[in-house]
């Protein structure tokens, strides 16, 4: 029997990662959400066949899985509203809510749970997500195997031992979308300096990627000898490659990551005293 999950919040991600679970052949009627509008939940029901309710306390009442997926700045008012429910039912926890530690989490819902963080990213949207997980010590193997199913559904999952490593994680790969569609921006802005169409450069940039990403996933070499590989001596990408070099993207990419995984932690520390 499919364990019944609940998610408080039926926003974006949340959508996502249900969506993918039904797409992958978890029942429906195991899965459960809640928002504060029907008109928010009747077309989840209708399209997905999915339960949907306003009434977060019916909704865990007899949930094994209850996914936290609503605002960090609403977390602490909606966990307490669920604390005694919780406390009763005892489900596995996971968030989905970026900068709310598990100890935060877990005391505000009454303490002795099982908390799973998880930072996703958009790709999960289009069931391509890279998603980071970390468990609390109450957490056992069989509610890690349930948790790594739940976002396999919308994409990879990978485990943290640490949880101040999700800082990282948000900085590799929640925040990292960004600084691709960064990069097809200027691709697209300089190959209409170079006279091709604004829409051909753009098609062209993101097919690259995406193959180029292909590519990667499928090979067992490192980046750096798949870009040897592309690259003739004195040839065309010999010479953009050494370019990007001298004018020290490695070094902007490492600031830029190192300043996202800085706000990360400063807004875990914000969003711990509110």
């Amino acid at each position: 029997m499919a364990s019944n999950v609940t998610f408080i919040g039926a926003g974006n991600m949340a959508s996502a990662i249900f969506a993918g679970m039904v797409e992958s052949g978890y029942p429906a009627s195991a899965i459960t959400a809640t928002a504060t509008r029907e008109a928010t939940l009747a077309p989840l029901r209708e399209r997905l066949g999915i339960q949907v309710t306003t009434d977060n306390q019916a909704a865990i009442a007899n949930a094994d899985v209850v996914v936290l997926s609503v605002k960090p700045q609403i977390m602490r008012s909606v966990c307490e509203d669920l604390r005694e429910a919780t406390q009763a039912r005892k489900p596995l926890i996971v968030s989905v809510a970026a900068g709310l530690t598990a100890d935060t989490l877990e005391s505000w819902l009454g303490g002795d749970l099982a908390v799973i963080r998880c930072m996703p990213n958009t790709p999960s949207l289009v069931g391509a997500g890279a998603s980071g997980l970390y468990a609390n010590r109450h957490v056992d193997t069989a509610q890690r195997e349930l948790a790594s199913a739940l976002l396999e559904s919308v994409g990879i999952v990978e485990w943290v031992d640490e949880e101040a490593l999700l800082e990282a994680v948000t900085a590799v790969s929640g925040s990292a979308p960004a600084y691709f569609f960064l990069m097809f921006e200027a691709m697209e802005e300089a190959g209409t300096k170079l006279g091709l169409p604004a829409a051909t450069a753009r098609r062209l940039a993101m097919q690259t990627a995406y193959g180029a990403a292909r590519m990667a996933m499928a090979s067992d070499k490192a980046p750096a000898e798949l870009k040897r590989n592309v690259m003739s001596p004195g040839g065309t990408t010999e010479r953009a490659i050494a370019h990007l070099e001298q004018a020290g993207l490695r070094d902007a990419v490492e600031g830029a990551m190192r300043a996202c995984a800085e706000r990360a932690q400063e807004m875990s520390a914000e969003l711990g005293k509110s």
